[in-house]
């Protein structure tokens, strides 16, 4: 049957300012009002991912912006379709990653009159992305939206919202025939005045579509440091005697540079911890210090923050000596003086500034006592965890399993954190192998968002292996999901560290009001369910199955089935007093 529609038309502008703008995937729940785009995307060969949730579409589309560095694009229609994606929104916000998201709307003539799934979606989302933007002609559709691409990559990066209206979108011919139809007919003047009024906003929805353009890409502003506050970092660096250098996930928001910045990193020689989407920018070189931040922290004399806001991650600024100098490296203004007045505070992108350092700063011997004093103090935390690894626990002892978990790792795996206490524990034993190997959600630390991660990071990295690393609470948000790693042929190994309780709450809950009220779930079979979407399930209780089972599903994987193995944990103590404020 050849299809109604073969025009150009509004979906067709926005597949082609997607192409301009080099974006290989398009993620989506599908919907009325934004059926020409996807068409339109598929079309000018983007590849359209659906999923089940709107969620997961924006948690996919910052997933991907993180690899590559190409913002991500999500796609979901009126209403519901917007307000789901709001969790979504504000982790990419908080997380400073570059997200495209395109709602559909009402018709323009039914706005504020009661049509289906018609909200003030502007005063909704306004809020929680760098910028909003309702088009209210066809003509503006490419310009707006290579406005919104400039603004999602410029000074510090964030998630826009570009709001379509379904008559902006639909061809030209049929959306007046569908105006038409509701104009009324009658010689009356009420009638007349109002098919005027019609045909006068029609015309006007399409007016100038004929000469527009495809509009190219703008420049990306990004701040820049000046050669005083250069020289001022390599002068403080010479003097000190203990550097420690932190570096969080907005060093890493120029992709293509993470290979020069680990070399710039390794020819500085300082000691490095490394937090969020850094995890993994050095691999196991000795550089990277693991453990004890906060002891390394107080005896520092000179602590260089390189995207790092002095949040509770540390201590509201109190985690540093007062009399400790601070160089401050960060792309915005105020998460650099959060909290606290660095000594330096230098408005650059980090990544960038310590690729340039790295060329002017001679690596010193003299910071080699401090780095042998912080890996001894490292190997005894690894034989501490050994021990608790030794422990004996109802079922599966969850520091073990994340041992056997990092020894079954291949070179090229990804790995992605959703959950609470069993990721946390698997934070300070599974090491991703190199950069941008690693995906949590950020600060806002939400749940939910290892569905849509794992999406992204198969897409951006075809032939890796993707660990998605699940607690049992935040396993229950994206199940469904693993239907969507069936139909698009994106096999996922997922582990679930089930203890049958919200255990990162429970632990201080009942400690100190001895009641488990909502936090108690049961050993559910999830591995029963992911089976139920087309996954491979295995049910894990045996310390002695562990190996096999791995290996089992590295198989699978390879094979192109996704694999869920609900592994039993039992209790310890391995974060005890670990809750966050």
């Amino acid at each position: 049957m050849a299809p109604l529609i073969a025009q150009q038309h509004g979906g067709t502008l926005v597949a082609d300012v997607l192409v301009a703008h080099d974006v290989p995937h398009l993620f989506t729940l599908c919907g009325g009002h934004i059926s020409p785009i996807l068409v339109a995307a598929r079309a000018a060969g983007l590849r359209v991912i659906d999923v089940r949730h709107e969620a997961t579409a924006v948690f996919a589309a910052d997933a991907t912006a993180r690899l590559s560095g190409i913002p991500g694009v999500a796609v979901v229609t009126a209403g519901p379709g917007v307000t789901n994606t709001i969790t979504a929104v504000k982790n990419a916000q908080m997380a400073q990653s570059p997200v495209i998201l395109i709602g559909g709307a009402t018709p323009t003539l039914l706005k504020g009159r009661g049509s289906l799934q018609d909200i003030d979606q502007m005063a909704l989302i306004r809020p929680h992305v760098k910028w909003a933007q309702a088009v209210r002609q066809v003509k503006e559709i490419a310009p707006t939206l290579a406005r919104a691409f400039q603004v999602a990559q410029s000074d510090v990066p964030g998630p826009v919202f570009v709001e379509m209206p379904v008559d902006l979108l639909y061809p030209a011919e049929l959306v007046r025939g569908w105006y038409a139809e509701a104009t009324p007919q009658g010689s009356s003047l009420s009638s007349r005045a109002t098919r005027w009024y019609i045909n006068r906003h029609v015309k006007r929805l399409f007016a100038g579509v004929d000469g527009a353009a495809v509009a190219e890409p703008l420049p990306v502003t990004i701040p820049q440091y000046t050669e005083a506050e250069m020289q001022k970092t390599a002068d403080l660096l010479h003097k000190s005697r203990k550097p420690l250098l932190i570096i969080g996930s907005q060093a890493l928001l120029q992709a293509d540079q993470v290979e020069a910045l680990q070399a710039a990193l390794i020819q500085m020689g300082i000691p490095v911890y490394l937090s969020g989407m850094a995890r993994g920018l050095l691999g196991t070189h000795p550089l990277h210090i693991r453990h004890k931040r906060s002891q390394a922290l107080k005896e520092a004399d000179l602590v260089l923050l390189a995207g790092v806001p002095q949040d509770f991650r540390l201590n509201y600024g109190r985690s540093i000596p007062r009399h400790t100098p601070i160089i401050s490296l960060n792309r915005s203004s105020l998460d650099m003086r959060l909290n606290r007045k660095p000594t330096l505070g230098i408005l650059a992108d980090p990544g960038h500034f310590l690729r340039q350092l790295a060329e002017r700063l001679h690596r010193r011997d003299g910071w080699q006592d401090w780095h042998t004093q912080l890996q001894a103090r490292d190997a005894a935390r690894n034989t501490e965890i050994d021990k608790m690894a030794q422990a004996q626990t109802d079922y599966l002892n969850p520091v073990a399993l994340c041992q056997q978990i990092e020894a079954a790792l291949d070179q090229n795996s990804v790995i992605i954190g959703d959950g609470g206490d069993f990721v946390a524990t698997a934070s300070y034993i599974v090491r991703p192998r190199g950069p941008l190997r690693w995906l949590d959600p950020g600060p806002f630390g939400t749940l939910g968002a290892g569905a849509g991660f794992a999406l992204g990071a198969k897409l951006c990295y075809p032939d890796a292996e993707v660990w998605l690393l699940y607690g049992d609470g935040s396993a229950g948000y994206t199940l469904s999901e693993f239907d969507t790693f069936r139909r698009h042929d994106l096999p996922v190994i997922a582990v679930v560290g089930n203890d049958g309780v919200w255990a990162q709450i429970a632990r201080e809950q009942v400690a100190i009001f001895d009641d488990d009220v909502a936090t108690s779930l049961g050993h559910v079979d999830y591995d029963a369910v992911a089976a139920g979407f087309g996954a491979q399930g295995f049910h894990l209780s045996r310390a002695a199955a562990v190996s096999t089972c791995l290996q089992e599903a590295k198989r699978y994987a390879r094979h192109g089935r996704s694999v869920l193995i609900n592994a039993l944990i039992g209790e310890t103590d391995f974060r005890k007093g670990s809750i966050s404020m």
